[in-house]
Formats: C-alpha cells, structure tokens, sequence
C-alpha cells in the first residue's frame, strides 16, 4: 500500500508550493528561490512519508538516516530535476530489515510525479572507493542529512569520508578530473556555442559543482578538516561565481519550466524568449545579442575556476596537501613573470601599465602554452580599460605577429578577448565578441569561430592523417604566415555589421586595423584580398574543376602560387572550424583538387577537356596490364567522357564501370551499392534515357536516402556512369542487410520501366520525416552562361528537403534538359545544387533558361522551397 494514497492533503501542499513558486519566479526571475523552495517542499514530503511509516509501525525510528544527495543534498532542486536518496544503514542486517518498506517513500514520490532515485548502503560500505562507480562518493561530498537516526549520518560524515578521502582522495580527484575533460571535450571545450547546454556544457552549473568538489576535497587534504562551503574561494571570486551560479539557476528554472522537462539546452527560441523575459538580469528585458553577451561572461568566470582548478591538480602520487604545498612554492621564473603550474602569476608591481609588459604576457601564453590564473586575468581586466589604443601603435603588431604564428595563438588570443584587450586593440573586434549567428551550419560563435580557424591551421603541424599533411606542406612553404593568420582573425567581422554581404564589412573594417597596425601597403594588399576572397575557393570547390576554363578563371583570379597557397588554407580552416563534422574526407580531396589544378595552371600545365579516340600516354600508363581487346572497349566507353571523369575516379573504380557496361548486353540496368566512408555509394550504369537522373534521384528520396553528392557522366555512345553518394537518414541499410536488395531492385525497376516511380514514392515515405527548418533559408536560383565552354551552368541554393534533387531534376528532363555534371553539396539544412546543362549538345538557349528558372520557381514554391 502507497503511504500518500490517503493522504491528499500532502499531494495538494506540495502541488500547491509548485505552484505558488512558478508564480513568484515568473514575478521575480530569482531561481535560487526556486531550487530552495523546491528542496524544501520535496524534504517536506519525505518527512510526512517517513512519519507515516513510524506511526504505522512498518519501520522504528532510528533504524535509517535519510540523507539527501547530489544537487538534491545541495538544496538546489530545479523544477524538474531529479531527486537522490540514500537510506543509510548501521549493518547489513539492518538493512535486510527495513530496506523494503523504505522503499515506500521512494515509490510515493513517484506518485508525486517526483523523479527519484535511491540507494542503500551500510556505514562501512559508505568507506569503500569503487574507481569505477565514483559518482556515489562525488554525490557524498553533497550529501545532507534529512530524518532518521543523525548519529549516523555524522558517523560517516566526520570519521567514514574522512578515511575514505585519506586513503583514495588522489584518485577520486584524478577520475573527477578525467571524467570532466572527457565531459569537455564532447563540447569541443568551449563555451561559445550558437546553442549551448547550460547544466554539463562548459561553464554550465556542472562545471559550478565541479569547482566546489576540487576546492573541498583539495582543501580536506591539505588541513584534514572540512572547509566552510560559503567559502571555498577567495572571497572576491566567491561573491562573482555567487553573481554566475544565481544567473544559471534562474536560465535553468526558465528552461525547465518552458520545456515542462529536465531540458538544458539554450536553443536559439530559448535565448530570444529568455532575453525577452530579462531572464538572470533583474526582469530587464533586453536584446537577444545583449543577453547572450551577459550570459558568456557568467559561463565564461565559471569555466575558469573549474579549468584552473584540474590544471592544478597534481602529477606525483605524494600527498596531495603537500602537492599543493610544494606547486604554491616552485615558481618557474622568467624576467618579472611566474610560473605556477603551468598559469601565470603577475608579481607585485608588475608593469600592466605599459604595452610591451602586457602583450610580453600573453606573447609567451602562445609561445609556452600557459594560461592566465584568476588573479591575473581579474588584474589586466581592471588595467585594460584604463589604457589607449594609441599607446600601443609601435608595440602592437611586433608583438601581435608573433602572437598570431605561435603553435598556442588561440588560447592566447582568446585570454586577450577574455580580459577585454582584444577589443581596446582591436576595436573591430567587438562587432563579433560572444555574436550568435543562427544558421545549422555553424556551432560557434563568430568571434570562437575566428579562433578556431587559426589553432585548426596551427594543429596541421601535429597532423597524422596523409590528406592533413598534404595542407601542413603548403602551411610550412608559406612566406608570410603572420598575413594569413592575420587574415583569420579579422574575415569575419564583418557578421557584426548589418548589410547584404559580411564580406563587404569584413573588409572595411580589416582595412582600417591594417592602417593602424602600420603594416606596408603590400602587406595589407595581401590581406584585403584574402578577406575579399575568402569565400571563392569553397564556391570553386562546386563547380566543374575539371574543365580549363573554370580553372583559368580561378587561376587568373588568385594570381600567384603564394597567393593561392594562402587562400587555400584559409579556406581549409574556415570550412574545418565550422563544425568538427564540417571538414569530411572526400571535401578536403576536393580542395585538395582545386589547389593542384590551380597550381598546375598557374604552372602552365591544363589538360584536355574530353577523351577523344586512343588514350593518352597518362592514361595509358595506368592501364597498361589490360590486354589489347579489352584497352579497345575501355577506349569505347571513354571516348566522349569528359576529362573529370579520369580525374575523378582511379583506374580500379574505372575498370569495375567497364566491367558494370561490358554487362549491359545481360542486364540493361547495372547496380553497384556499397558503403562509402561515412556515406553509401550506388553506382548505375545504363543507357541514357530521358529523366533517368531525376527517376534516380526521387527513388532514393522515396527510400528516406540524403543525397550529399552526385556525379552524372555519359559517353558518345549513350553509356551513362552515374554515382550517387548518399547518407542513410533512417539506418534502413544499416539495420537491416537484406534491404540493399530491396533498394537494389526497386531501383532497377524503376529505371528499367517495370515500376512507376510515382508508384514508388507513394509506397514509401521517405519524403516524409523531417521539420522545417529554423532559419529561413531563400531559395536562389542562378543561371550562368560564361563559366563553361561546353555548358550552361545552374545552380540552386535552398532549403535541403527530402526529393529536393528529385524536383529539380525532374524540372530539367521535363524541359529535356542534359545533365552533363552534377556537384552538389549541403551546408548544414542549406542545399547547393550546380548542374553543368545543355540541351541537344550545346548551351541553353536564353528562351530555355527563362523556361528552367520560371519552372523551378513554381515547382519548388510548391513543395514548400521558396
């Protein structure tokens, strides 16, 4: 029998506290109120429910202590967090006696809609260290006494723990350690997300309680008593993460009480609605920007004291009080500079207020890979917004240059930001400071995103992967590193700038920093022309690059071999650092592609555009163990490929499509499906046929499959190779092995004319499955005439939705449109379709391309796209 079930008087008063306290938060925003008042009402609960045993006799009074855990036992219960209990126990026979009819106080918080856990343990299992459970003993250090016989409970408080923490403290404190960088580094190790978590993400109130566990248990070791928690840090870093924790406990409670759940994650509604409410800010409402700034600085102060703190925990197995002893005494010292395990401590006196003492600061954080302590980063703080921009003209860029081509400039630069003396020497550089630019593309903000950019270019140097020190070679061949870094830090400032392109702003506000900077006008040149450019080469990397003229145009925009070595790794750091999943496999090949082909152009060495007839001496050099009858039916199937054909695919790859067409004769739809990295590959090769590329398409979106790239190739004599590379939205494929048949089949029927596709589609519901996106994204349509020799060139930008390729190739075969080349990619939920078009072997008439654009605007507009 439920104790509650009786009772609705303690159903209502804890109903009625929930209640009154969502109506004082939504008055006063205070939610340290909130994480109170909710522990007090569920202590309220378990006590009538234990009060309630005793009387009825289940259980005596003092056989147990209820002891509360974890943020439970910290009194900080948000709205819907979970509730952790611990039945303690004198022995196991006591526990065998009573442990289950405790566990009606468990089940009637249930009944409450309270989520609960609860353990239970005896006094001498409370003194055992399980390495591989150590979250029981973490959840000890909180634990707080609720009902039931105390004297336990101080038994294991003053002589249990102690013991425990004498004899495994060190390794307790080395798993709390792994297990927050491991928790870290699934974050990236930065704050600056667009969307971040704000309980275990970086600076979220995990990394709060992290402090607090390796404050109290370092400050165990080192004066064998427990420290007074109000005060486990200096005072004033006490009263600022005070000011931090108030701040995340009101976002969690609105979070919690907005999603009706334990959701932490700071969405991008979520931030507009929490600006909005003044939310952390007094009820101030404020703008979405502003706020985000306010809530970077909190997290920002949080995160610091918890990295601090596990940077110095300590390497020997000695005593870990000693440990600390001994790091607070050997200072590594360096001119007026100290070390302390591995932070820079400034000496009394110290000059912050001259320029060249306060960038020889963070000159050797890049050079030695130190960080700044609290004390230091709160001292330059205070100086920096006293001093002058103008007082650093001589010093800055010497310094700033050296900075910036430093294997650490990152962290380096990202403490000059933290400190605010980025923005006194750069000024520019608050257009983008904490600056949240919705897009699903990128995960940072822009300002991390421009930091990220230079430690990706600088981590080249430490690459293991082959195609990563292919671009560490061009890094090392680089004459003037400083520019191109230079260039990083400053491409985007322009997002903070309101106008049509960031490029635009980016450019004039790099052009006044570079004056400023005294840097000569070559110099700046160079720059201002990779800011200008810095988009291009990703646009080139969706175009036909195999074809001479595309190449010469590039070539002949970039200029120079040197020129074209930065703007290469500039572009490989800009699309790397977007998202760790943004830089795949197959698109650094692709740059790769580009640089090589540019490079050999600008060397005067371009290639042929189709095969024509015998194969070349390249060519043959690579198939030249075939025997004569077969090099004759590869010629044959050649002849009429363009030339990206060869370039795209290895002799091994072209010898399988021969093998595919030599088989046509049995079966006139040949199938290759196969896993593809992190993608699959189906390769078809068949004779041409109206729509085929459009039927291919549609049934792969009928079947749920995102088509990520495409390319689409056919000879004189009709052969088509078309290679799909496609991402298993609902693991079909993956699930279950025997549907690549299925996949298999019902494509050949479709193609073949067995099945109608539209049969296919209705019969599946891979159009089905996905939200619109969040951010509006405005379909454009372009169509170019100049870029290619042979073909009218296409290009769709939209909203990347199930049988978007499909639409729009149907669209062109409808207008009997050729498609001759297919490079298509996603950006996030951003499509970038380019197709290479003729029709009847020649460019599209200007009659035929108003036909394509008029067409596809109706076609998408009616499928939702525009």
């Amino acid at each position: 029998m439920s104790v509650l079930l009786s009772s609705s008087e303690v159903r209502e008063a804890y109903e009625d506290g929930l209640a009154t306290l969502r109506k004082q938060f939504q008055i006063s925003g205070n939610g340290t109120a909130v994480v109170q008042g909710r522990s007090q009402l569920v202590d309220d609960v378990i006590r009538r429910c234990y009060q309630r045993l005793v009387e009825q006799g289940s259980v005596p009074s003092n056989c147990v202590a209820i002891v509360a855990l974890g943020g439970y036992g910290r009194s900080t219960l948000l709205p819907h967090s979970d509730v952790d209990l611990l039945f303690l126990f004198k022995d196991a026979k006591e526990e065998a006696s009573h442990k289950d009819a405790l566990s009606r106080v468990y089940l009637d918080l249930w009944d409450l809609k309270i989520r609960a856990s609860a353990t239970a343990r005896t006094v001498a299992e409370c003194g055992r260290f399980d390495p591989e459970n150590m979250e029981f003993t973490v959840s000890m250090l909180d634990s707080r006494f609720l009902l039931g016989d105390r004297e336990l409970f101080e038994r294991v408080r003053v002589k249990t723990l102690p013991a425990l923490l004498r004899k495994s403290g060190r390794t307790l404190l080395t798993r709390v350690a792994e297990s927050a960088r491991s928790r870290h580094h699934k974050f990236a190790s930065t704050i600056y997300h667009l969307e971040p978590n704000v309980k275990e993400g970086p600076g979220g109130l995990r990394d709060y309680n992290l402090a607090c566990w390796l404050a109290l248990v370092s400050h165990f070791l080192e004066a064998n008593t427990w420290p007074n928690m109000g005060s486990l840090f200096e005072s004033r870093l006490q009263s600022e993460l005070d000011s931090a924790v108030e701040f995340l406990f009101s976002l969690r409670s609105f979070l919690h009480y907005r999603n009706g759940r334990d959701d932490n994650l700071l969405s991008w509604e979520a931030q507009d609605a929490a600006a909005g409410n003044g939310i952390g800010i007094g009820r101030q409402p404020t703008d979405t920007p502003q706020w985000m700034r306010a809530y970077f600085r909190h997290a920002r102060l949080v995160a610091g004291a918890a990295i601090q703190l596990l940077e110095e925990l300590p390497a020997k197995k000695s005593s870990l009080g000693a440990g600390l002893k001994r790091w607070r005494r050997s200072q590594k010292s360096n001119g007026e500079l100290s070390i302390v395990s591995g932070g820079i401590v400034l000496p009394k006196g110290y000059r912050l207020n001259e320029y060249p003492a306060l960038l020889n600061i963070f000159d050797r954080m890049a050079r030695e890979d130190l960080r700044l302590g609290i004390d230091a980063q709160r001292a330059i703080t205070e100086v920096v917004s006293t001093l002058h921009v103008d007082e650093a003209r001589e010093s800055l860029w010497p310094y700033l240059r050296r900075i910036l081509t430093s294997r650490h400039a990152a962290d380096a630069l990202r403490a000059m930001r933290d400190v605010a003396l980025l923005d006194i020497l750069i000024p520019e550089f608050k257009l983008i400071d904490a600056l949240v630019i919705r897009d699903f593309f990128h995960r940072y903000t822009v300002d991390e995103h421009s930091f990220l950019t230079i430690e990706t270019l600088h981590g080249l140097r430490d690459a293991t992967s082959e195609w990563k020190r292919r671009f560490a070679e061009i890094l090392n061949e680089i004459e003037k590193p400083e520019l191109l870094f230079l260039s990083l830090l400053l491409h985007d400032i322009g997002k903070g700038i309101e106008g049509e392109s960031h490029v635009i702003g980016s450019l004039a506000s790099a052009r006044d920093v570079l004056i400023r900077l005294g840097l000569p006008t070559e110099e700046r040149e160079t720059i201002e022309f990779l800011i200008q450019n810095h988009l291009e080469m990703s646009a080139a990397m969706r175009r036909d690059f195999f074809e001479a003229k595309v190449v010469g145009g590039f070539a002949e925009r970039v200029g120079t071999p040197e020129m074209l070595k930065m703007l290469t790794l500039l572009t490989y750091g800009d699309i790397a650092s977007v998202n760790p999943e943004a830089m795949t496999e197959w698109k650094a090949e692709n740059l790769w592609h580009v640089y090589v082909a540019t490079s050999n152009f600008l060397n005067r060495h371009v290639d042929e555009e189709r095969v024509h007839g015998r194969l070349d001496r390249e060519s043959n050099a690579k198939f030249q163990a075939l025997t004569a009858p077969l090099i004759k039916d590869l010629e044959s199937l050649l002849d009429g490929l363009p030339q990206r054909y060869l370039r795209t695919y290895g002799s091994e790859q072209v010898l399988k499509h021969l093998e595919l067409a030599l088989r046509l004769w049995q079966q006139p739809v040949q199938l290759v499906l196969a896993p593809h990295r992190n993608l699959y590959e189906l390769t078809v090769v068949t004779r041409d046929k109206p729509f085929l590329f459009a039927t291919l398409a549609g049934a792969l979106s009928a079947w749920g499959m995102e088509i990520v790239k495409a390319n689409a190739f056919s000879n004189s004599k009709g052969t088509v190779i078309d290679c799909f590379y496609f991402k298993d939205r609902f693991r079909t494929l993956d699930l279950n092995p025997s549907e690549h048949e299925r996949l298999k089949k019902d494509i050949s029927e479709v193609v073949s004319g067995g099945r109608s596709l539209e049969r296919l589609i209705r019969a599946r519901s891979g159009f089905k499955g996905t939200n619109r996106a969040r951010v509006k994204i405005e379909t454009k349509i372009t169509i170019d005439d100049e870029s290619s020799t042979h073909s009218t060139l296409l290009e769709v930008i939209a909203e990347d939705r199930p049988g978007l390729l499909y639409r729009i190739a149907e669209v062109l075969a409808e207008l009997k449109c050729n498609i001759e080349i297919a490079p298509i990619d996603t950006e996030g939920e951003m499509a970038l379709d380019v197709f290479y078009l003729t029709a009847s072997g020649s460019k599209l008439p200007q009659s035929l391309q108003d036909a394509v654009r008029e067409a596809l605007q109706v076609k998408l507009q009616h499928h939702g796209q525009v």
